[in-house]
């Protein structure tokens, strides 16, 4: 099969890129609502703690600016969270390759960004569970949305979307045959959740288990160099 051509007309259109994912708005008017009500039951500690939700919901849905580092060859971070593996790992097929985790909490942005510059080649869902994002198990059991994109010199770079344990939407907006550029915000995953970098073995790392990332700001790797970036 044909791999998709890279043109111009089917370059991706960055989404979300509001501060505040539009989720929240629908999400965030439930506890308001009910803030008000509680409120004119004459409940003020249920209507102020309502009120904690709708601001929580708010902050959970935020979609900061983030300025890109590096080049074309600087692989970058595709969530903010906390790295729980960074290393090589052997592949069913007996290949080997780079594989970056990251752990969403609660409490990071969660909208995801493309950590390579490449043209979408596939996108797959599978799984059917909801276990702890950092469960073992989780890597292969759990709802999760995996995307190839495949870079100008031909390597593929695998983004995975992992749900959590109260993960249940995984939004994914691209298409197979659009490019993506580096940095560039392409979906989310809603509460708690967990997304995979999988590069090719010539990857060097930048970072390590336990490192605090930004998506779109952090470089997590570096693919090699060749005569053509002299």
């Amino acid at each position: 099969m044909a791999e998709p051509q890279i043109v111009e007309a089917s370059r991706f259109r960055e989404r979300p890129t509001e501060f505040v994912v539009k989720d929240a708005f629908l999400l965030g008017a439930i506890p308001l609502t009910l803030a008000g009500i509680a409120g004119a039951a004459g409940l003020p500690t249920l209507g102020f703690a309502l009120l904690l939700t709708t601001v929580f919901v708010g902050f959970f849905f935020r979609n900061p600016m983030r300025l890109v580092p590096g080049d074309e060859r600087t692989v970058v971070s595709p969530a903010d969270g906390r790295v729980l593996e960074a290393g090589q790992i052997e592949l069913p097929d007996g290949t080997k390759a780079v594989r970056v985790a990251i752990f969403l909490s609660v409490f990071d942005v969660h909208v995801n960004r493309a950590p390579v510059p490449g043209c979408v080649v596939s996108i797959e869902r599978s799984g059917a569970k909801f276990l702890a994002a950092f469960n073992r198990r989780a890597e292969t059991e759990n709802v999760r949305l995996d995307m190839t994109l495949q870079t100008e010199r031909g390597e593929r770079v695998v983004v995975s979307q992992i749900s959590g344990l109260i993960a249940r939407r995984i939004v994914c907006h691209p298409q197979v045959g659009e490019w993506l550029e580096r940095g560039t915000r392409y979906g989310l995953i809603r509460f708690g959740s967990r997304t995979d970098v999988l590069l090719p073995a010539s990857a060097e790392l930048r970072t390590h288990k336990g490192d605090r990332v930004h998506g779109g700001s952090t470089v997590i790797a570096q693919l090699p160099r060749d005569e053509r970036d002299a």
